[in-house]
């Protein structure tokens, strides 16, 4: 299954299909928010929440896949990921493509000619 950002490929004809979307939304605990809320007063790297936002956002890309896959699409083109806000201790993920297939590939005949 591929998951592309861009908007076609050069080394295959493609039929585009259908916009497939996913969403992943996780939550933190108050724990964590805690310590996250003194290290945003204080200044620093939230890299508790930077974690929990790599793993939704993995999360949010297999379940577009696997939507892709179930509608018979060979991969997904124009992805885009969205993370509208990290609010109230929870994540939420939006991801986004075109599903595609790859076209029959054409045999290019010699017209007769030897």
């Amino acid at each position: 299954m591929r998951l592309l950002t861009t908007d076609t490929i050069s080394d295959r004809a493609v039929r585009q299909g259908e916009l497939i979307y996913a969403t992943a939304v996780s939550g933190a605990n108050i724990f964590r928010d805690v310590r996250e809320a003194i290290t945003n007063t204080l200044g620093g790297r939230m890299s508790r929440y930077e974690k929990l936002l790599d793993l939704t956002i993995a999360r949010a890309l297999e379940q577009l896949a696997e939507r892709a896959r179930d509608k018979g699409y060979d991969g997904v083109l124009a992805v885009r990921i969205s993370h509208p806000e990290i609010t109230d201790g929870a994540i939420e993920v939006v991801v986004c493509g075109t599903g595609f297939n790859y076209a029959p590939s054409q045999s290019v005949g010699t017209g007769g000619q030897p």
